[in-house]
């Protein structure tokens, strides 16, 4: 990219002209955006012209809670199948919405790709989410139908087609037609502009919002791995056939895009049911893992747990970590342990379809504490706070991204979306970022609220908001709490009204009845009054402070 513009500066990507950073990796071909081309098309597409392509018996997923496995081709004719039965029996449209909330399972991922194939926008959900968690997310994004278990359904309101449960036998004979017109996908218009996911994210405000993708963003983000791959790989085939292990939830845009990855690489992914690290070991020696998208608590579990030692992990060749910021320390003390074994991070958000930057290769993996350089066809601004200027490499800043893969927008907030998305395209991170002298990213604190428990994000407000309702507390604040573990835990500081004795205890309890079990409060303080601006706004800056200082900062 910089030798088209000999402004661009060929170490740092900068352009001293534009205030703009642009992506140092080669730009990668894209098919024109006027060809209707649907995200599951393209997958295929690139799965039929792999380097290494897949046979009719390579396994395409395992699910190593039942060793159930499904082959390239079973997965292909399931597709068909379960797409071909949906359309008879619910008539769906192209952009109608299918909200999804199903713990991981193999028939989950078909049904993914099910519904793109005919153009169905999906919206999967965190089955652990409570009813009315639930019940925002089905006003912002307003499915005509919902897929749900046994054991999820009960908690979705009664939508126009109804709820189908996956872990029935109507649905396992969706699955499994022998007559389906072979054709009968291709004839399924999708343009690459249309709707393809809705996946969930929270914003400053503290309210879950939906982030709408479109193939186009899924498209770019797919070209870019493929390619740079096949760069990487050159005309040498991989000495272990790539096995994935999935760690991080498929609703969540990591899991959900990896899936896509897996699929358009002819490599196989395993995935478990409910996750345990021991469970994860005997899978990586069983199965010859190779890969494994992480957040930073399981490295830190790797680092600490004498379980490796009792398992052939050899096989394992990277870990990718992302949905949170990784320690340098970590990822050190991890890297002395497994010496063969690389740690990719990268940096993205739902809004970005997940990949923003990423370090690549051997060379670039040992930089630890970089989120990497800027990822193909993408470009970058880094905005003062105060003057709204663009700033230079070495100088901190709020991260703006610009590139294919950046989302429509937020369905059913339009005030979220201007807010977010500017008239030029670009999107504001709402995180303190700077790139250095060789064009990588660095992540220095987060402008947005947010905390960060394992890969999960809590907002603050939305657990403010329960606190309030509360009959015997009188003001509350939550805050991120630093935790080896977890990364940051929500703390409660909790002002209790006059005569009360609320313990912390019933405060926990209170939250944990009503959230999703990654939001609850996990520690409580009480004080006097809640540190507060001249506007009105809690000095959480203050209330961090005072966590650390006091007696009860120790982990």
């Amino acid at each position: 990219m910089t030798k088209s513009n000999p402004l661009i500066d060929p170490n740092t990507g900068f352009c001293p002209h534009t205030r703009t950073f642009h992506s140092l990796r080669q730009p990668v071909p894209l098919p024109p955006p006027s060809l209707p081309l649907s995200t599951t098309r393209y997958c295929l597409s690139l799965l039929n012209s792999s380097s290494t392509p897949a046979t009719s018996s390579t396994a395409c997923i395992i699910n190593a809670t039942t060793n159930q496995c499904l082959t390239y081709s079973q997965f292909i004719s399931q597709t068909r199948s379960l797409a071909f039965s949906l359309q008879k029996h619910y008539s769906l449209s192209p952009n109608d919405v299918a909200f999804i909330i199903s713990p991981p399972t193999i028939h989950v991922l078909v049904l993914y790709f099910a519904l793109m194939s005919l153009g169905v926008v999906i919206s999967p959900a965190n089955p652990l989410a409570s009813e009315s968690e639930i019940a925002h997310q089905v006003q912002l994004c307003k499915p005509v139908i919902a897929f749900a278990t046994s054991e999820t359904s009960g908690k979705l309101p009664l939508l126009k087609l109804g709820t189908f449960l996956v872990d029935s036998p109507e649905f396992a004979s969706f699955l499994t037609l022998f007559n389906v017109d072979s054709d009968f996908l291709d004839q399924v218009n999708v343009n690459q502009s249309d709707p393809a996911a809705i996946l969930y994210s929270s914003g400053t405000t503290g309210r879950v919002k939906g982030v709408l993708l479109s193939h186009r963003n899924m498209i770019a983000l797919l070209a870019g791995f493929y390619h740079l791959l096949q760069e990487e790989d050159g005309p040498e085939p991989p000495k272990e056939h790539p096995v994935s292990f999935f760690t991080v939830p498929l609703f969540h845009v990591f899991g959900f895009f990896m899936f896509l990855r897996v699929i358009s690489m002819a490599e196989t992914m395993v995935l478990t049911e409910r996750f345990d690290f021991e469970g994860m070991l005997r899978a990586i020696e069983k199965y010859r893992v190779t890969y494994m998208p992480v957040s930073p608590p399981l490295v830190v579990a790797f680092v600490k747990s004498d379980l490796t030692k009792k398992y052939d992990l050899s096989s394992l060749q990277v870990l990718g970590c992302g949905g949170a910021p990784l320690g340098k320390e970590v990822a050190e003390r991890f890297s002395e342990k497994f010496p063969n074994v690389g740690i990719v991070q990268g940096y993205g958000l739902t809004e970005t379809g997940g990949g923003a930057s990423r370090l690549l290769g051997p060379e670039e993996w040992k930089r630890h504490g970089s989120a990497g350089r800027l990822a193909e066809n993408m470009e970058a601004k880094i905005v003062d706070l105060v003057s709204g200027e663009a700033l230079p490499p070495g100088q901190r800043g709020e991260l703006w991204l610009r590139g294919p893969t950046v989302m429509k927008g937020y369905v059913g907030d339009e005030k979220a979306t201007a807010e977010t998305l500017d008239a030029e395209g670009w999107l504001k991170t709402g995180d303190i970022c700077y790139f250095d002298s060789e064009g990588f990213l660095y992540i220095v604190d987060r402008l947005k609220e947010l905390i960060k428990y394992k890969a999960y994000q809590v907002p603050p407000a939305e657990l403010e908001h329960l606190l309030h309702s509360h009959p015997e507390i009188a003001d509350a604040a939550v805050i991120p709490y630093p935790d080896e573990e977890a990364g940051q835990i929500p703390m409660g500081f909790i002002v209790r009204k006059p005569g009360s004795n609320i313990t912390a205890a019933q405060v926990m309890d209170f939250i944990a009845k009503q959230v999703a079990p990654y939001k609850k409060i996990r520690r409580v303080a009480f004080i006097s009054s809640i540190p507060k601006s001249p506007a009105g706004k809690i000095l959480r800056r203050e209330l961090v402070k005072d966590a650390l200082s006091g007696a009860s900062s120790k982990l």
